[in-house]
C-alpha cells in the first residue's frame, strides 16, 4: 500500500484538508496525533486509514520505530510530512532517516524560530527594528530603554496563529506584556519588534528545485490592532503592478537568504508608505480556510501540490479558473457555553456562497478573540469582482448567530 504518514493535524483547516486530499489521491493515509480526543472522535476522520496516539510526537525514536513497523507490515511509505507547527522541519529529519524525499531542513528549521529569521535578515531594508529580552535584567529598567520606540510588538519566537502577540503602547503595557510572556514561556526569550502600520498581505510560496512559485497573494483584514485577529481574506489582493513587482523581489530575496530550495512557506508583509516590511514567515501553508480560498480562486489544490512536492514530484501550478474570493471569519464578543448556532443553512443557500463552516459544537466554551483559534466560523464567497465576493460573504455571515449560556 502506498502510504503517506502525517505528523499532527488540527480538526479542521489546511492540515485536515491535507489528510482528505491524501486519501482522494489514493494513498493509505496514516495520522500520528498527540490529541487524545481524536481517538474518541475516530469516526469523524473517515479519510484516515490508521490513527495512532503519542503523548509526545517529538520522541523521534518512538515515531521512527512505529513507521518502520508499518513498513514491515506492508505500508510502502512514500512521504512523511506535517502541515502544523512545530513538526515541519522535524518531519524532514524523519524523511531523511527513512530514505524519503528531503526538503530544505536547515531553512525550514530557521523559519520555525522567529528570532533566527530576524537575525539572518537584520540588515535588509524590509526588516523592521527588533530586539530580544532574555530575562537577565530587571523588567522595568529594560522597558525604560525602549520608551521612545513605543508602540512595540511583543511575542514568543515560537508563537503561531497570532497567539500571544501583544501590542504595547505605554511603559506599563510593555512591562505587563513582558511579565505575561515570561510566565507563559519562562525558558524562551521575548521577541520585541517595531510596530508597523499599513495594509497587510499573506503570500503563499512553493519552492521546487530552487524555483520560487508565488502561488497566491491575499489581502488581510485585521479585526483590531491589539490582538491582530484576521477576520477577512481577499484573493487576489488588489495591488498595482509596481507593488507586485516589488513584493516579488522582496519575497525572492527572503527565500534566497534563508536558503529554501525545496519546500513551502507563507509570509506576512505590510506595505508601509510604499515599502514592503516582513511581519513574519512560517514554514508551512497558512491554516484555516486558506486551501479552500486558493482552490476557489484558481482551481489549484495547494495542499495537494505540497504533498506532491514531498513525494519528489514537480508540483504543477496551472490555474483552471480565475475568480475573486473573499472569506469572512466570525468571532464573538462575550464568553459562555454554546447552546446553539443558527443560520448556517440559510447562509449556505445564498448567492455566491461556496462554503459555510462552523467549528464549535454544542457545550463548547467560547470566548472573545485572543488568537486565530478563537474564530468560530467562516463564510467563503466567490464572484467576478472583489466587491461582489465581499458583499456576498458579509451578507451571508450576518445570518450566523451564536447563542451562549453566560459564564
Amino acid at each position: 500500500m502506498q502510504t503517506i504518514v502525517f505528523i499532527g493535524s488540527n480538526k479542521s483547516g489546511t492540515s485536515r484538508d491535507a489528510l482528505i486530499t491524501s486519501s482522494k489521491m489514493g494513498f493509505h493515509t496514516v495520522l500520528f496525533t498527540d490529541r487524545e480526543q481524536f481517538l474518541k472522535q475516530r469516526k469523524e476522520f473517515p479519510e484516515v486509514d490508521q490513527l495512532f496516539y503519542f503523548d509526545d510526537l517529538l520522541e523521534k525514536n518512538k515515531i521512527l520505530k512505529k513507521i518502520k513497523r508499518l513498513m514491515k507490515n506492508g505500508c510502502d511509505v512514500r512521504a512523511c510530512l506535517s502541515f502544523i507547527d512545530p513538526y515541519v522541519s522535524y518531519t524532514v529529519q524523519l524523511s531523511k532517516e527513512l530514505g524519503l524525499m528531503e526538503l530544505s531542513y536547515e531553512a525550514l528549521n530557521k523559519i520555525e524560530e522567529k528570532t533566527r529569521v530576524r537575525e539572518i535578515l537584520k540588515e535588509k531594508t524590509y526588516s523592521p527594528f527588533y530586539t530580544t529580552f532574555i530575562w537577565d535584567e530587571p523588567i522595568r529598567s529594560y522597558a525604560k530603554k525602549f520608551e521612545q520606540q513605543l508602540p512595540l510588538i511583543l511575542k514568543s519566537p515560537v508563537s503561531n496563529g497570532s497567539k500571544d502577540v501583544l501590542l504595547a503602547q505605554t511603559h506599563d503595557e510593555f512591562t505587563k506584556s513582558l511579565r505575561y510572556l515570561g510566565k507563559k514561556y519562562p525558558s524562551t526569550p521575548v521577541l520585541i519588534e517595531e510596530y508597523l502600520q499599513g495594509p497587510q498581505y499573506l503570500i503563499e510560496v512553493l519552492v521546487y528545485n530552487n524555483f520560487i512559485n508565488i502561488v497566491a497573494v491575499i489581502e488581510q483584514e485585521i479585526l483590531n490592532s491589539e490582538r491582530f485577529i484576521i477576520t477577512g481574506y481577499l484573493f487576489p489582493a488588489n495591488l498595482t503592478s509596481e507593488s507586485y513587482v516589488e513584493l516579488e523581489k522582496v519575497v525572492t530575496d527572503i527565500i534566497h537568504e534563508l536558503g529554501l530550495t525545496n519546500g513551502n512557506c507563507h509570509l506576512e508583509l505590510r506595505n508601509v508608505d510604499g515599502e514592503w516590511k516582513l511581519i513574519e514567515i512560517n514554514p508551512r501553508m497558512s491554516g484555516g480556510a486558506m486551501n479552500k480560498i486558493i482552490l476557489e480562486g484558481t482551481g489549484i489544490n495547494l495542499a495537494e501540490r505540497v504533498i506532491k512536492l514531498c513525494l519528489g514530484e514537480e508540483p504543477y501550478l496551472n490555474r483552471s479558473k480565475t475568480e475573486f474570493v473573499y472569506a469572512r471569519f466570525i468571532t464573538i464578543n462575550s464568553r459562555g457555553r454554546l447552546i446553539k448556532v443558527t443560520g448556517k443553512n440559510r447562509a449556505s443557500k445564498m448567492e455566491g456562497i461556496k462554503e459555510v463552516y462552523v467549528k464549535p459544537k454544542k457545550g463548547t466554551i467560547l470566548t472573545g478573540p485572543y488568537s486565530l483559534g478563537d474564530r468560530y466560523a467562516y463564510v467563503i464567497a466567490a464572484a467576478d469582482t472583489a466587491e461582489q465576493a465581499k458583499k456576498y460573504a458579509i451578507t451571508a455571515a450576518k445570518e450566523i448567530k451564536f447563542y451562549l449560556d453566560p459564564l
